[in-house]
């Protein structure tokens, strides 16, 4: 073995090992393998970036700006309420949800597609009377089925067809996946709608039944000696994190005001709604100096002749509602709100009541539920980082991450991608909150259709591009970079929006890796890795080592991001079927199938990710239906990989 061997190992292994532990973001170890490699000098500096302008990286960056094009028209919600039926039984219900989802997953963002069916998948299941994740899950492992079906459906085929491009065979065309993909997906699809949803854990719905707690809306009057009289919010905050409570409303002047801002200075009469457990009320309201008001309730929990009254035993503590089982008591405390930032002036505060009068909107307080993407900006921030009162005008009640709900300090808790938020506010503000920093509203949302005729050039610019690849009129990554330049001409997607689009650490993941990957191929490490494979495990046998090369790449994408899987693979791939004198065709379509089958953990695809919170599911989870599954890809995969690309 040669020093550059070695070196290149060394970094392959600290990269490999830096992903499995997770404390770096993929895009940060993957720009730390490729500075490695021009450190050591393994890589000219020259071409350290050449990556950020390869077509393979263009294109998955103009697929995601065309993918929300479709999302922002409309166009996709047309097609989900009318191909899914509305009185099937759980079966055909599921077939239709999960061939919708594949089949969206084809043409566009597998993520963009999972977001999208989110809020149906929850609906559906609620109307089927089944867990919410029996429902999720199919769906999640459907979108990634979907996206081994073309070329455009999911970045590592537009990665393995690169690969094939260098090493001189020419690139894939956009439908040669299809004839393996399509049979593999649609053998998933049936096995997932008519068996695997039945081996998924049963777990407690994550919405708002969901949120389990003992914490209690309770209203505490500043009186006049109170010890908080003076003070601004903010100042109470080391007492409220102590007690594990938080202010989730304020009261002065007969105006209630919803996530008031930390910087409010309390007065004599005003009425703070606090969300606290009840053993640590009592000692709250007495370090802040407040006096019980009424508990907040609903009517119908309400009882004859109790008429909002605490209860003086247990220290003080109100009869209140615990928050778990009254959502409606929220609803209807803040039904009359503003939830308007209120100045502390006699002048602002009438002009705030005068707007209220005039927005209707603004008086509509709900409760929704948000799942944290993966990637988006609330990831390892907390509330309070992001100022969420201030900036948003929104509370958060609760977190739930793994079916578990956290009460304790939410304001500086860090969030994670799959974590579920309940979210208090307009729900205007929630979806503007959701949608700039990256969540899945699971309420279902309105038919969204802006504007028929975007809706019509939305589809019409994606197919055209498909089209354009397809029949090899343009190189790929043009024929899609054309899609984008015509979305942004005729607006289907907002200028501001067109790099908002992107996500930007895939891309910089797949930048970085490919020359890594090149250095690969140049020291002839992938030979190396190739042979000893070849010779310690499919003793030479060209069958053995495709289904080798297969299983190890099902297995890295379970523990890694499929880009960076492929990235890996395909330089062993190549050379397996370089040692062993065959077409590398089917060696790189095995890793194309491989890399799209993270079934057994929730950290190998992002779709796995965003139902973690939703489906209350642990990591454990995944395994029971995405293991037969996997079983039932190589199956299906191998026979066909070995007729339709033969060796």
């Amino acid at each position: 073995m040669q020093n550059d061997q070695l070196l290149i190992l060394t970094i392959l292994a600290v990269t490999v090992g830096m992903f499995l532990w997770g404390r770096w973001r993929h895009d940060m170890v993957a720009i730390g393998a490729l500075l490695a490699c021009v450190v050591t000098g393994l890589l000219p500096a020259s071409e350290a970036f050449l990556g950020l302008g390869h077509p393979a990286v263009v294109s998955v960056a103009c697929v995601l700006v065309l993918s929300r094009g479709l999302q922002l028209s409309g166009a996709v919600d047309v097609l989900a309420r009318h191909a899914l039926p509305k009185d099937a039984g759980t079966t055909l219900s599921l077939l239709a949800l999960v061939g919708l989802g594949a089949l969206l997953s084809g043409f566009m963002n597998n993520v963009g597609a999972m977001a999208l069916l989110m809020p149906l998948a929850i609906q559906l299941a609620r109307r089927l009377d089944i867990a919410p994740g029996q429902v999720l899950m199919p769906l999640a492992f459907g979108t990634i089925l979907g996206g081994m079906t073309t070329l455009i459906g999911t970045p590592p085929n537009l990665i393995v067809s690169a690969f094939r491009a260098q090493s001189g065979s020419g690139s894939f065309d956009m439908f040669d996946f299809t004839p393996v993909g399509l049979a593999v997906a649609v053998a998933g699809v049936a096995f997932v709608a008519l068996i695997g949803w039945r081996l998924v854990p049963v777990r407690k719905e994550a919405g708002l039944e969901g949120f389990e707690t003992g914490a209690y809306l309770t209203e505490a009057r500043v009186v006049a000696e109170s010890k908080s009289v003076g003070k601004t919010l903010r100042e109470l905050d080391p007492v409220l994190d102590e007690a594990g409570a938080q202010v989730v409303g304020m009261a002065r002047d007969h105006m209630r005001v919803i996530a008031p801002n930390p910087g409010r200075r309390l007065r004599e009469g005003d009425i703070l709604v606090l969300e606290a457990e009840a053993e640590s009320l009592s000692k709250l309201l007495t370090e802040l100096g407040l006096k019980l008001e009424e508990a907040v309730r609903p009517p119908e929990h309400a009882e004859e002749g109790e008429d909002g009254k605490t209860d003086e035993t247990n220290g003080g503590a109100p009869k209140a509602q615990p928050a778990r089982k009254d959502a409606e008591a929220l609803q209807q405390f803040h039904a009359d709100k503003d939830g308007q930032e209120a100045r502390d002036s006699e002048q602002d505060s009438a002009r705030e009541k005068e707007k209220d009068k005039d927005d209707p909107a603004s008086r509509d307080i709900v409760l929704m539920e948000l799942a944290v993407r993966p990637g988006s900006m609330l990831e390892g921030r907390s509330a309070t980082d992001i100022q969420l009162r201030s900036r948003f005008g929104l509370n958060l009640l609760a977190v739930s991450r793994h079916g578990t709900r956290a009460l304790k300090r939410l304001r500086l808790m860090a969030l994670k991608p799959g974590d579920l938020l309940l979210m208090q506010g307009p729900p205007d503000a929630i979806n503007d909150f959701a949608a700039d920093m990256g969540c899945v509203p699971l309420a279902p949302r309105a038919l969204q259709m802006p504007s028929v005729r975007k809706a019509w050039i939305a589809s019409a610019i994606m197919v055209g591009s498909v089209a354009a690849a397809a029949l090899a009129l343009l190189p790929t990554a043009i024929a899609f970079a054309l899609g984008v330049l015509a979305s942004m001409a005729l607006r289907t997607v907002p200028l501001r929006s067109v790099y908002d689009a992107i996500d930007w650490p895939v891309i910089m993941l797949l930048g970085a890796l490919i020359p890594v990957a090149s250095v690969m191929e140049t020291t002839g490490t992938a030979d190396l890795i190739a042979r000893v494979l070849l010779e310690s495990v499919a003793q030479g046998s060209p069958v053995g080592a495709l289904v080798l090369v297969l299983l190890v790449t099902m297995f890295l994408s379970d523990l890694i991001n499929n880009a960076a899987t492929a990235a890996v693979m395909c330089p062993i791939a190549i050379g397996t079927a370089a040692a062993l004198g065959v077409s590398a065709d089917a060696f790189l379509m095995a890793v194309a199938i491989g890399a799209s089958c993270a079934f057994l953990t929730p950290i190998g695809h992002q779709n796995n990710t965003l139902i973690l919170g939703p489906g209350g599911f642990r990591f454990g989870d995944y395994w029971r239906m995405g293991l037969v599954l996997e079983v039932v890809v190589v199956t299906i995969s191998v026979p066909l990989l070995l007729w339709v690309w033969p060796l």
